[in-house]
């Protein structure tokens, strides 16, 4: 990785022979910044670049992604749960376990806000981008991408031509497209068709239906809603996302209707990427 790309130092749990990544960067009170798929912690470099003069910032690579070991099934069971006990691990192992400012995008919505509806006198703001707070909701159906990675031909084309990585890098910034350094990075974790492992079973794990593995989880998010309302959220939302879309939002602002809202309209699901010179410092504000 490019020194100037990432200028980090890196770091390394032991989660029972398995690597887990972190970043852990500044001093002060602390912001937990969790990925979704197929991105990683280089999708935070910017606001970790904006707050570490005042702020810890704490950004793990979930155990596939990014840095991170990638083990095999049978090594590594790649569930919700397991990624809850591995971020209330690594926050138990650094001190991390107050006045957290929990930051989350994609699939790092629902390990966060998991991990808080277990913790909740933990987390003392949110800020919220593009993910889940509960079940797939009633108006939105499930996306046909999303449907087709479920199938044999959409693993093939996930762990034999990373599809799911190298599509996600062209269309889920649409007020500027990224370049090719900034696509290649976001992809170079996911290099081999071991190392695709997790973009798969995330997308294999979306609960849709009770009798889902991860479905409770979700479900039981979604009822913890009240004990949040007394917390700051800010929520920055690309409105061109195709599959966290609207409905997703609108679903945000049922729970939380406190929540202070900014709309992107013509950015997608990498909003943080799409809309920086926005958002960040709209967070780095709210954080302060």
């Amino acid at each position: 990785m490019n020194e100037a790309q990432y200028p980090f130092e890196n770091h390394f749990l032991d989660l029972g022979g398995i690597e887990y990544h972190y970043l852990d960067e500044g001093e002060g009170s602390p912001v937990v910044m969790l990925h979704g798929n197929p991105t990683w912690s280089f999708y935070y470099r910017n606001l970790v670049l904006a707050l570490r003069e005042t702020h810890r910032c704490i950004v793990p690579d979930h155990v596939g992604c990014g840095l991170s070991d990638k083990p095999d099934d049978a090594q590594y069971p790649y569930t919700l749960s397991r990624r809850v006990d591995d971020l209330e691990t690594l926050l138990d192992k650094l001190g991390v376990r107050e006045n957290i400012t929990l930051v989350v995008h994609d699939w790092g919505g629902m390990i966060g806000m998991a991990f808080a509806a277990r913790h909740p006198e933990r987390i003392s703001r949110f800020v919220i981008m593009n993910t889940a707070c509960g079940p797939l909701p009633e108006s939105k159906r499930f996306p046909r991408a999303l449907a087709l990675v479920r199938t044999p031909l959409g693993a093939f084309l996930v762990r034999r031509l990373n599809a799911f990585a190298r599509v996600a890098s062209h269309v889920c910034c649409t007020r500027r497209k990224m370049n090719k350094e900034l696509r290649d990075a976001y992809c170079r974790p996911y290099d081999s068709y071991e190392n695709r492992i997790a973009t798969l079973r995330f997308v294999e794990d979306i609960p849709l239906f009770p009798t889902d593995p991860s479905y409770a989880i979700v479900a039981h998010v979604a009822q913890c809603a009240g004990l949040f309302q007394d917390r700051p959220m800010l929520i920055g939302w690309g409105m061109r996302d195709f599959v966290f879309s609207h409905h997703f939002l609108e679903d945000w602002q049922r729970r939380y209707p406190k929540a202070q809202v900014h709309r992107f309209n013509d950015c997608g699901h990498y909003v943080l990427e799409d809309a920086a010179e926005e958002l960040i410092p709209l967070i780095t504000a709210f954080i302060a």
